[in-house]
């Protein structure tokens, strides 16, 4: 598998570089899952929802040490996985409510850092600690990644493609939002959706991924 070994050696060298670079900010990095065709690789029970930890004890060993990162993607194309709810946490919403709320965001002169995934989500990194307002929460598509959870940075990827940033933290001085902000940009992007023809609704219960992950 030729072609597998060379990609390997390609795409690993730029996901450590990436990897160090958050890690360089701050921000700490535990390797995770990556995709094979359909399928979830890199640990004997690696979930099929998505990228997870590839380590049982992921959120203590989670690392800022640029030697422990180069031994962690020295061999097989890790995802990089950014623990929540320590440094920040992630409000994962639909791309259509992102790009709402990136512009109210935009307008009023605040910029945040924001990535994407192939699979339709935008990930808001902001501070940590403050729950999901109760208006989003009941709202389709919204998760709050807070303790317990992690999200898959750039250039992680999915069968369907590479998770990207649409805005990267460097252009906002690596500062995290305050997330009272980006919550009430949030709202008002929801706000902004129109109604669904004939009065239902096609929402369900967002989650809050608190503790749920393992």
């Amino acid at each position: 598998m030729q072609w597998w070994d060379s990609y390997r050696a390609v795409y690993g060298t730029e996901l450590r570089a990436e990897a160090m670079v958050l890690a360089d900010h701050g921000w700490a990095v535990v390797p995770g899952t990556f995709p094979q065709g359909e399928v979830w690789s890199g640990c004997s029970d690696a979930s099929q929802d998505g990228p997870c930890p590839v380590l049982d004890d992921w959120a203590r060993r989670a690392s800022t040490d640029c030697d422990q990162i180069a031994d962690w993607w020295s061999g097989l194309p890790y995802s990089i996985l950014l623990p929540t709810g320590l440094t920040f946490d992630v409000l994962e919403v639909p791309a259509t409510v992102g790009r709402r709320a990136a512009a109210v965001l935009r307008a009023v002169g605040v910029p945040v850092p924001i990535a994407a995934t192939p699979t339709g989500e935008w990930l808001f990194p902001v501070g940590a600690g403050e729950p999901l307002r109760p208006d989003l929460a009941e709202r389709a598509g919204i998760v709050l990644h807070g303790r317990g959870s992690w999200f898959a940075a750039p250039p992680s990827t999915h069968p369907q493609g590479s998770v990207h940033w649409r805005v990267r933290p460097a252009a906002c001085g690596w500062a995290l939002p305050d997330p009272f902000r980006v919550q009430d940009a949030l709202a008002e992007a929801v706000a902004q959706r129109p109604a669904v023809a004939g009065g239902g609704s096609t929402y369900r219960l967002a989650t809050v991924a608190t503790g749920v992950r393992s």
